[in-house]
């Protein structure tokens, strides 16, 4: 089970001892080099602050993360295409990765499509576009869009622009200087996410693959002009993500502002009054807020829920206990089930 990790404290100890035992079940990311490894690396050990624990090595991936040199972490993993072309990557993430690069290396392109999918929940060519995207957002937010371009690995400007606008919803050219909202790249354990909040409070946090998210930019963007840039709150969330994740805290503090009609303001409250850990079905939340009959409704406002994670709308599912659709995939919301299971277990007696 992803996230069934021993305490810290207990993955620290075996990252000093070198305990070759814990190798294959826990990976530490040093946030301090960008690098993940393997306990048993023999690399000069990290501070226990700088260490982030995971339990698969595609999460390390996902999360910003690169293979140690040393403990070659992605050495011995089970499908030789992931290790292989996730080592490519690394090698060369600015490199605009086809079918035919994966051809060329001598591996089926259906093949390497469910291995990615079984390991990381979306394909190769995916993450690829993934990594691109975040390097060409960086230099984005210091407003350089050619070098943009080049960062993200195209072909040319306006083939940015177009991968921009399918991705996110806005062309780089039409976006403002500095505005009241702006965007920012989030990593996180299930991949990188936007988020977007003016100086007091957050408007917007999706995952960078969820298909809605061109157009839930594109209503901002018409409402108020979204720029790309950086306020200080997103430290804030960057900050209550990470200890989300680490199992410290499932409670977020950062003020958020609801775009949607008061019925829909009303269901989110609903959501965020779950208990992290605990689930509830359409039904449940249609009883909460009196309006037993409106079941459809409830699953419509949940869907239309733009701030993922912390308007927690992966603690709904069905009411025969399975889960039910979730915009940032399946795989995802089973993982937050379970990262929240230890908040769960904390509370009982």
């Amino acid at each position: 089970m992803l996230f069934d990790l021993p305490p810290d404290d207990v993955l620290y100890a075996a990252l000093i001892a070198r305990d070759a035992g814990y190798d294959g079940r826990a990976w530490v990311g040093v946030t301090t080099t960008g690098i993940f490894c393997r306990p048993s690396c023999p690399a000069r050990k990290p501070k226990p602050e700088n260490c982030k624990w995971f339990d698969a090595a595609g999460d390390c991936i996902a999360a910003g993360f690169r293979p140690c040199k040393r403990c070659k972490p992605l050495h011995d993993m089970a499908d030789p295409s992931v290790a292989d072309l996730l080592t490519a990557l690394e090698a060369d993430p600015e490199h605009r990765w086809s079918e035919g690069d994966v051809i060329a290396r001598g591996f089926d392109p259906s093949t390497v499509r469910r291995a990615f999918k079984r390991a990381f929940g979306m394909t190769f060519l995916d993450l690829a576009r993934q990594r691109r995207l975040a390097l060409g957002f960086t230099e984005l937010s210091a407003g350089r869009v050619v070098d943009a371009q080049v960062a993200a690995g195209f072909e040319s400007a306006s083939a940015f622009r177009r991968a921009f606008t399918r991705w996110l919803g806005i062309r780089p050219g039409d976006l403002p200087a500095t505005s009241l909202l702006r965007a920012t790249w989030i990593t996180t354990p299930l991949g990188d996410m936007v988020a977007v909040a003016d100086q007091h409070s957050l408007h917007l946090l999706e995952f960078t693959d969820r298909k809605a998210l061109p157009t839930e930019l594109k209503k901002l963007h018409a409402r108020h002009p979204v720029s790309i840039g950086y306020f200080d709150i997103f430290d804030q969330l960057k900050s209550e993500l990470d200890d989300f994740f680490a199992g410290c805290s499932a409670t977020f503090t950062i003020p958020l502002t609801y775009h949607g009609t008061p019925f829909t303001q009303t269901v989110w409250d609903a959501l965020r009054k779950i208990p992290a850990g605990r689930t509830q079905s359409y039904t449940n939340i249609a009883q909460t807020i009196d309006r037993p009959t409106a079941t459809r409704a409830v699953a419509r406002a949940n869907g239309a829920n733009q701030i993922a994670i912390l308007i927690p709308c992966h603690r709904i599912i069905g009411a025969d206990g399975s889960l039910t659709g979730y915009g940032g995939g399946l795989w995802r919301k089973d993982r937050l089930i379970a990262v929240e299971k230890s908040y769960a277990d904390k509370d009982r007696p």
